[in-house]
């Protein structure tokens, strides 16, 4: 689970929303109680003269005749759920006294989730920004910040230097909002260096300052102070991280005195809360509560010892050797592969079943003993390595069964409902466990828990003799321990309909064209928020990272909208309108790229007719420095070229077509000349889109030396691959191997299409069956175009490789019937992490519909700059036959 996705369910009960709109008054539609309660000084009116607005997260303040340096040492201030209200009130009376800028998270909810366990360890702790006007006023200010507020509670900021004992903390950084490309060639914030160039304002979870600065006099006693707490005293060598959350770090160690391998658990005081606001420490102190009345069950680790060092508190526990249930799945379930045989299904079923009662019985064993895990999942089962037995890890969350309480801490995949607690909290957790095994997909359950009737069926079709055990599964699942159906097992809007609560799962098909194109469309104009100025279709939490990106084509309205026209669906004028108006003067800090910005932007107002904005924003990208971009299609200038190479083709501009050529030189010298250790792979960031780039130029100009360095381009990327042991070729990524459209090998392989209509090349031809195969496993672990399945089935349709027929994207289409979900009845798709649903192109409905629409063999849909290939044209049209007949 990527961590930051968790803060961006609780706005909305369907779709991913920014933490911020839970404030009272913000037109959300998540819940509004004592937890989201503002700040008594977030309530009162800007003074006279002063300026008041909101940014993200943060409310700012600042005198209007008094604008800020660009950077310089600010001064932050942390602090409690319960002192804050008092610290926020003096911190504001001391600058509006003097007339310093200074900015604040208005609520305790906010505040809660900048603390959480698993938020940015960057930026957790920061409660209040002081801007000084320069350096003398900065040591004045944080001298009285601190004989102020200091010695009051609050978490170690740990981007930032500690003013004596806090919670008065500073650090160098921008003051104003700036932008420049790091390394990667992504947008970051940005500082001035001291030749006046812009560079990226580093934020990482240490005190650094940068290069060409020096600390001043008036810190260097709190530096010393910082330099002099060192693990040199300890009895124990830590070896290597194994884990870090905001809350402190996992490591491996030794025990110098006895040579015997520890886990050594960090806990950070009053950072990584739960849901109950228990921090770090507090959780350490239950954890090893627990597991000292459980010492002695061979399915828990042992205590060895515990420690403060500074402020932070450490557990020393037994190293329990193994792997965990995780990894299981991708070297031994069977559905990695395309075609399993009979065999490797029953043994796998076998297997996944003796391992769940393994796990039943540690759990009954910790409840013997009267305690609840309250934290069950996937990662936290640790097998041994005969596969003999389990030991369960991470015992933070448990509590006494007298307790009766509700879980604080939980994986999105496993958490049980509301009403649930003691006991049944764990066996909840252990019904999800019998659908992951055989389809990890339970995070769906956090939107309509009645999927899990759906997800059962679909693993009972492929594993037949499991169907009793996933059956007992699913009545848990939906069992409501205090009687009676639960209330929320059917959430409104997502699940219920006009038909009723027992709509077939899912309403319609996705194989069911045009029935599926018709319900998706409609789930999607359903969700749309005209009203709003940051999105009118939700998405991905990416539409909230930079500017526009609610407008974009990756994440935004523009994707959306060409999805939706180019499936054959009908237009949305509104929201076009909507499009029209937000992109005609865009935010500042709007990234240039395809997916992600301005060209993007350009590109689909054209497709839409749209011409004169288009151009008007065209012109706009061409009056931009390019040089410091990177080279790929999502956001560099691989995709600006394609967009203003198609536009130059519409409209006959030569500044435009000029403009692509330029595109195309620093594309192909930006990733050619990069060091091997910086280039990324694939479709999106990597070699793919500098070769779609120099492909689609050459048929332009029938320039050989384009094609010569788009071969090259796909050559570098088909090194970062590896052929796995089920003979698919896969994007080495260091920790993982990935076979996904957007950077994985399969990205890869749709431009060697391309670029194979116009030169044979033996190599190519012989890394394509391996993509193939990439492309028909049985499972991936999202639908999304660029990370899931959808991107599968429209490779699929469109590929030229030999042996891939009607029937490798039909079996793909109807495998996209596992994700599906419900949206006011109509059939619509999760985004990433499955926490929650999204409608944009990259991520959820939108990019299942482009892939479905272009699986048809009259007109199919496309993906920008990836028109349909010659040699698919007769290919048979896979929607034909009756649902009967496909199965």
């Amino acid at each position: 689970m990527i961590k930051g996705y968790g803060v961006f369910c609780d706005a909305d009960r369907h779709f991913y929303d920014t933490p911020h709109r839970l404030w009272p008054g913000s037109g959300a539609s998540g819940a509004v109680g004592e937890r989201d309660r503002a700040f008594e000084a977030a309530e009162r009116p800007a003074p006279e003269g002063w300026q008041r607005h909101r940014v993200g997260d943060w409310l700012a303040l600042r005198p209007v005749e008094h604008p800020l340096p660009d950077q310089g040492w600010k001064i932050h201030v942390s602090a409690c759920l319960d002192n804050a209200d008092s610290v926020l009130a003096r911190v504001w009376d001391f600058c509006v006294a003097r007339g310093i800028a200074f900015k604040f998270v208005p609520t305790r909810y906010l505040l809660h989730n900048r603390n959480a366990k698993y938020a940015d360890r960057g930026s957790s702790g920061k409660f209040v920004t002081v801007y000084p006007a320069d350096d003398g006023e900065c040591a004045s200010i944080a001298a009285g910040l601190d004989a102020l507020v200091g010695g009051e509670p609050g978490p170690y900021i740990l981007s930032d230097l500690r003013w004596n004992a806090g919670p008065v903390y500073l650090r160098y950084g921008s003051f104003t909002r700036r932008h420049c490309y790091d390394e990667r060639g992504e947008p970051v914030p940005a500082l001035e260096d001291a030749d006046g160039v812009l560079v990226p304002d580093r934020r990482g979870p240490v005190f650094r300052t940068p290069e060409w600065v020096s600390v001043p006099d008036f810190l260097r006693p709190h530096l010393e102070a910082r330099a002099a707490v060192d693990v040199t005293g300890l009895p124990y060598d830590i070896e290597r991280a194994l884990h870090f959350s905001n809350g402190g770090g996992v490591y491996a160690g030794r025990d110098r005195r006895t040579g015997e391998t520890v886990v050594l658990k960090e806990a950070r005081p009053h950072a990584g809360l739960a849901s109950d606001g228990a921090d770090a420490v507090r959780r350490l102190e239950r954890e090893r509560t627990a597991l000292e009345r459980l010492s002695g069950l061979a399915c828990t680790p042992e205590v060895k010892d515990a420690f403060t060092l500074g402020d932070h508190h450490f557990l020393v526990m037994e190293y329990v050797h193994g792997r965990p249930l995780n990894s299981f799945f991708a070297h031994r379930h069977p559905m990695v592969e395309a075609d399993p045989p009979p065999e490797g299904l029953r043994e796998y079923a076998r297997w996944a079943m003796r391992l769940h009662g393994l796990v039943e019985e540690a759990v009954e064993a910790v409840h013997g003993r009267g305690i609840v895990f309250n934290d069950l999942h996937l990662f936290n089962i640790m097998v041994a390595e005969d596969e003999s037995s389990v030991t369960l890890l991470d015992f933070e969350a448990a509590r006494d069964a007298d307790e009766d309480g509700r879980q604080t801490v939980a994986n999105p995949g496993f958490v049980a409902p509301r009403g649930h607690r003691g006991f049944d909290v764990d066996r909840y957790a252990l019904a999800c466990l019998r659908l992951a095994l055989f389809l990890p997909l339970t995070n769906l359950l956090a939107v309509d828990r009645d999927k899990a009737r759906h997800l059962a069926e679909e693993a009972a079709r492929v594993f037949p003799e499991t169907r009793q055990f996933l059956e007992l599964g699913v009545a848990e699942i939906l069992r409501d321990p205090n009687g009676g159906r639960p209330a929320e097992a059917v959430p409104a809007g997502a699940g219920a309909s006009a038909a009723g609560e027992h709509d077939p799962y899912p309403p319609v098909e996705p194989g069911e064209w045009p029935r599926s194109r018709d319900s998706m469309a409609a789930a999607v104009l359903a969700s749309a928020t005209p009203d709003r100025d940051d999105r009118y279709f939700p998405g991905d939490i990416a539409q909230f990272s930079a500017p526009g990106g609610g407008l974009s084509f990756g994440h935004g309205a523009a994707g959306v909208l060409y999805a939706l026209t180019e499936s054959g669906a009908a237009r949305c004028p509104d929201a076009e309108e909507w499009l029209l108006r937000h992109s005609k003067e865009p935010a500042s800090g709007t990234p240039l790229g395809f997916y992600d910005g301005l060209s993007g932007l350009a590109w689909t107002l054209n497709r839409l007719g749209h011409r004169e904005p288009a151009l008007a924003l065209a012109e706009l990208l061409l009056a931009q420095p390019w040089e410091g971009i990177g080279p790929g299609l999502h956001g560099g200038t691989a995709g600006l070229g394609l967009a203003l190479d198609s536009l130059a083709a519409d409209t006959g501009e030569t500044d435009l077509r000029s403009g692509a050529l330029r595109c195309a030189e620093l594309a192909a010298h930006g990733f050619l000349e990069a060091p091997p250790e910086r280039r990324r792979a694939g479709l999106l960031y990597g070699g793919a889109g500098v070769a779609l780039l120099c492909t689609r130029l050459y048929e332009r100009t029938g320039d050989g030396a384009l094609l010569d360095l788009a071969r090259r381009a796909l050559q570098a990327d088909l090194d970062r691959c590896v052929t796995s042991a089920f003979g698919t070729l896969q994007v080495d990524e260091g920790w993982r191997t990935m076979p996904y459209l957007g950077a994985g090998s399969v990205g890869v392989g749709i431009v060697l299409d391309d670029y194979l209509e116009h030169r044979p090349d033996e190599a190519f031809e012989r890394a394509r069956p391996e993509i193939v195969r990439a492309a028909r496993a049985g499972f991936y672990a999202q639908s999304g175009l660029f990370r899931g399945l959808a991107g599968m089935v429209l490779y699929l349709s469109r590929t030229t490789a030999p042996g891939v027929g009607s029937a490798d994207v039909r079996r793909q289409i109807d495998a996209l019937s596992r994700y599906a979900m419900r949206y006011r009845g109509h059939l619509a798709f999760p985004g990433e992490q499955l926490m929650r649903l999204s409608n944009d192109l990259s991520t959820g409905t939108a990019g299942c519909l482009l892939a479905l629409a272009s699986a048809q063999r009259e007109q199919p849909a496309q993906l920008p700059f990836l028109p349909p290939l010659r040699r698919t044209q007769n290919r048979p049209l896979p929607w034909s036959g009756t649902n009967e007949e496909k199965k």
